[in-house]
């Protein structure tokens, strides 16, 4: 069988190599960030967590078989611990808007307006970024784990499906309900019902 980089290393991982370790921790540590944070809205405690994560990987790594992508059994542990974290404090997602670690690799969000891609009519990355916080922070859990890693990770509907231990009909449903919520946001924004670089 042919086995990806991620997957190979997670084998080594689980014969004892903390090389490969790692390896992965330094190729994936940026997006379980962002996905954390995401949860939480404060980069101090989503470090914490993404640390917490990579330790959970590896402790559990022997148990590790290669039967679906590597990225989508990390953000099964991922998704998981975040879960596990928000029903144990209260966090408000809304501040995510600006301060997002890695921010400039984190990707984005296209959803355009109704008046397309005018000029006068375009938000800016702020603004943007504003919009999909507040609109996070109005989402169920699951869907935000679901939004996220589908619009901020590019996963697919069946790795997140897998990651989520639900069905492929329930992620597209609770990436449809979540996708409706952030272009709400962002009509609001462009009518100027929202303010564009809410602390709330």
């Amino acid at each position: 069988m042919d086995l990806d980089p991620d997957t190979q290393a997670m084998l080594k991982v689980a014969a004892g190599d903390k090389q490969a370790f790692a390896w992965l921790f330094d190729r994936h540590h940026a997006s379980v960030a962002r996905f954390a944070f995401r949860f939480v809205g404060d980069p101090a405690r989503a470090e914490e967590l993404t640390q917490d994560i990579f330790v959970k990987l590896y402790r559990h790594a022997r148990s590790y078989k290669p039967t679906a992508k590597f990225k989508t059994f990390l953000f099964r542990v991922a998704t998981n611990h975040c879960l596990n974290e928000m029903r144990r404090g209260e966090y408000r997602v809304a501040r995510l808007v600006t301060e997002a670690p890695e921010a400039e690799d984190a990707g984005g969000v296209e959803m355009p307006g109704p008046e397309g891609d005018r000029p006068d009519q375009a938000l800016s990355g702020r603004e943007l970024e504003a919009a999909v916080g507040l609109a996070l922070g109005d989402l169920s859990e699951r869907e935000r784990a679901a939004f996220t890693m589908c619009r901020f990770e590019g996963m697919a509907y069946r790795d997140i499906a897998e990651a989520l231990e639900a069905s492929e009909a329930a992620v597209k449903s609770l990436i449809h309900r979540a996708t409706l919520a952030v272009a709400r946001r962002l009509e609001a924004l462009q009518a100027g019902t929202v303010p564009a670089r809410s602390r709330a």
